[in-house]
């Protein structure tokens, strides 16, 4: 129990007037209470976790600064609730507490509540956030909640502090005044100030779950709610959502509508994920960068909304999304109910940090890019609290953004862990990209590292060595083309985003794997990518190509003796043709595959159909059949013996005259120009359409020899 009796009956001979007078007078933030509900505090159970948070990031001073004396046992709290909005209100505390430690320490000591009154150290840390609270809420009583269980030690130091609230204002008066502040807000550094001002006006980023949600259906969902699709979100107070440029499905919204979009049920149901930007800019350049089943690692990714979202961005793909770091495996329940939850299924967890990891570990041997998120001093983020409850970054996090700056000291060790790890990843062989990105300002966590990482990367390993290439990312403005020139991609802090610096390294492929274009769709045909896609069957025009280049490459390449014997059987089929073109006295005809001629002439299909007797035999070689083959320096062959119809048609020949008496010589004296065709609507197929041979030769008649003969008008016969 705390011993403060004398100091409450002390403080109860205070004139009431003082108090209204100094809870007049602004505070803390600096803004005016105009339009702002009163506040009314916290539950129990939020004091108790933002003191424990506090705990654990409050600022360490040395023996001769020491003010108040902190215990090293955290308190018992009743409830361990998981709800986000719980854990956002005790962050949010303990960070504003942390701020303003030193002010709230000062005051402490100059109400005289310390010196006077025996305070156990292990509520140190309840008492400084209690009493910013306390001051927030200008000096007035909590309103308790009938539902919520009351925790004994908070309700201890809330008595104490309602019994010294007129000598807290007025050292809080003194202090302001020592300062030359309106408020204590004002005290804080100027940075600190800018970063708020930032905060309290950066627009929220979501990331649609396309698993789940076609990005149509989200804006169809939000307009139904009253949501306008704008093309931008800045100083525009109304209920309104714009698509980011960088992100094809990235939602912007407007920060005043944060309480509005947590309550509807696309944030409930996993369909729209808040994230901050940064990480969304990493993940795509990832995506960009991937084939079809390529394996990703990633390395601190602080969120496991930012490992969701890129296995979401995969989930049409075969590939695995690694993630290491994960030290305890009781933590993997949980991950993967989330998991579940959001739609991912090709999460794989490592129980190892990154640098404990082979590079040759069988389990990665397909991990062709590795998206590095190294643990940074993270000051180009404006709102820390959220980023912490999206990320998980360690809570030293909120140390130093609550000073505005980090000691020279701490920026050289992150910066020599990044380096490390940057090195580490680029020993990967198989790997062929690393993309590093961070949220900080610093050169010296950037640019810094990635120069002095190429520099020294080691050139003995099988791989190629690592080059700058440039931002895979659409650069939307002049300035970022700018910021761009040297193949960094940044993004400074301003009111429209946090900090952000990405850079790709890639290297060539290793020519022993390199892969066909065939074999790539090859794979992905047996791996059922391509739905109702026959890869395996090509059209009969591109068999026949294919057939006629391999037959004479083999001819050319492998067998020099099957090459001499095809050239021999083509001179002497061509002089054969050229004998009997001198007999014949016809106009010339494209030349025929004589290859195919004499091999067809000598090939009947026992069901053939038989010939009609009324037709002549010069209609042999009128009627072209399909080849099996087709060689690309030779016209298109017209086989003799046999016709295969791709339509049916018929043929009309005119009239046929036999004034000859003698059947020899009817084949080689009349001309195939005399034959008439005309072509008609497909009918049934006649026996007469298929002459596929010559007449016997007691059919023929012997035709005269007179030029006048061969030089008949034709007739056509309709």
């Amino acid at each position: 129990m705390l011993n403060s009796t004398g100091e409450l009956e002390f403080s109860n001979e205070e004139d009431p007037e003082i108090i209204s007078q100094l809870t007049s007078l602004p505070l803390s933030g600096g803004k005016s209470s105009a339009g702002v509900p009163e506040k009314t505090g916290y539950p129990d159970s939020v004091y108790v976790m933002a003191a424990n948070i506090f705990q654990g990031i409050r600022i360490e001073k040395s023996a001769q600064k020491v003010l108040i004396k902190y215990g090293n046992e955290p308190l018992r709290s009743l409830s361990e609730s998981e709800d986000q909005s719980f854990q956002r209100l005790s962050y949010e505390l303990a960070f504003s507490a942390l701020k303003y430690q030193d002010i709230l320490e000062t005051i402490l000591i100059d109400s005289c509540i310390f010196p006077s009154t025996t305070i156990p150290d292990h509520l140190s840390s309840l008492f400084i956030v209690m009493l910013y609270d306390f001051q927030d809420r200008k000096f007035q009583t909590r309103v308790l909640s009938d539902n919520e269980e009351p925790i004994s030690e908070v309700q201890e130091v809330e008595n104490l502090l309602n019994s010294f609230k007129i000598k807290l204002a007025a050292a809080l008066a003194r202090c302001r005044i020592k300062h030359d502040a309106l408020s204590i807000y004002h005290i804080l550094p100027e940075t600190v100030r800018k970063q708020e001002l930032r905060a309290s006006t950066l627009p929220l980023y979501a990331w649609i779950n396309t698993c789940k949600i076609s990005p149509e259906e989200v804006y169809n969902n939000l307009k139904r709610r009253g949501y306008n699709k704008v093309k931008s979100v800045l100083h525009i107070d109304d209920k309104v959502f714009a698509v980011d440029q960088h992100c094809y499905d990235v939602l912007i919204f407007p920060s005043h509508l944060k309480n509005d979009l947590i309550n509807i049920d696309l944030f409930k149901d996993y369909k729209l994920i808040f994230q901050d930007k940064s990480r969304s800019l990493a993940v795509h350049s990832v995506k960009a960068l991937l084939n079809m089943d390529d394996d990703i690692l990633m390395v601190n990714t602080g969120s496991w909304y930012t490992v969701a979202h890129m296995s979401i961005l995969t989930n049409n793909n075969t590939s695995k999304v690694f993630v290491c770091g994960v030290q305890s495996q009781a933590k993997d329940p949980d991950l993967k109910t989330l998991f579940t939850k959001i739609g991912c299924k090709n999460i794989e967890i490592l129980h190892e940090t990154f640098i404990n990891i082979d590079s040759k570990d069988h389990r990665l041997q397909k991990v062709k890019v590795i998206l590095l998120l190294p643990r940074c001093s993270g000051l180009g983020v404006s709102n820390p609290v959220e980023f912490i409850l999206n990320e998980h970054e360690d809570t030293e996090f909120l140390k130093d953004h609550s000073q505005g700056g980090i000691s020279v000291d701490k920026l050289h060790v992150l910066a020599q862990q990044q380096y490390e790890q940057l090195t580490h990843a680029m020993k990967f062989t198989k790997a062929q990209a690393v993309v590093y990105c961070t949220c900080s300002v610093f050169p010296e966590e950037n640019e810094a590292v990635v120069k002095k990482a190429l520099e020294f990367q080691d050139l003995g390993n099988k791989g190629q060595p690592y080059r700058l290439s440039p931002p895979v990312l659409p650069l939307c403005s002049l300035k970022e083309i700018q910021l761009s020139t040297d193949k960094f991609f940044r993004m400074e802090p301003s009111e429209i985003t946090n900090g952000c610096f990405l850079s790709i390294l890639t290297r060539e492929r290793d020519p022993s794997e390199t892969v066909s274009v065939n074999d790539v769709l090859a794979r992905a045909a047996a791996k059922g990518l391509l739905d109702g896609i026959e890869l395996g069957k090509s059209s009969k025009r591109e068999k026949k190509k294919k057939k006629s280049k391999t037959s004479l490459t083999k001819g050319a390449t492998t067998d020099n003796g099957i090459q001499m014997k095809i050239a021999e059987f083509l001179n002497r089929e061509t002089k054969a043709s050229a004998n009997l073109s001198e007999t014949v006295t016809k106009p010339p005809l494209p030349q025929k595959n004589t290859a195919q001629v004499g091999a067809s002439s000598q090939t009947r299909k026992p069901n053939k159909l038989a010939p009609h007797p009324a037709v002549p035999t010069f209609v042999k070689n009128t009627c072209p059949s399909r080849p099996r083959e087709r060689q690309t320096h030779f016209l298109r062959p017209r086989p003799e013996d046999r016709m295969v119809a791709l339509k049916p048609i018929e043929i009309v020949l005119p009239p046929v005259f036999m004034p000859f008496s003698s059947p020899q010589g009817i084949r080689s004296r009349m001309p195939t120009q005399h034959l008439y065709c005309r072509w008609v609507a497909p009918k049934a197929l006649l026996p007469t359409c298929l002459p596929t041979h010559s007449l016997s030769r007691k059919e023929e008649k012997p035709k005269d020899d007179t030029p006048s003969s061969l030089l008949r008008p034709p007739r056509r016969w309709l």
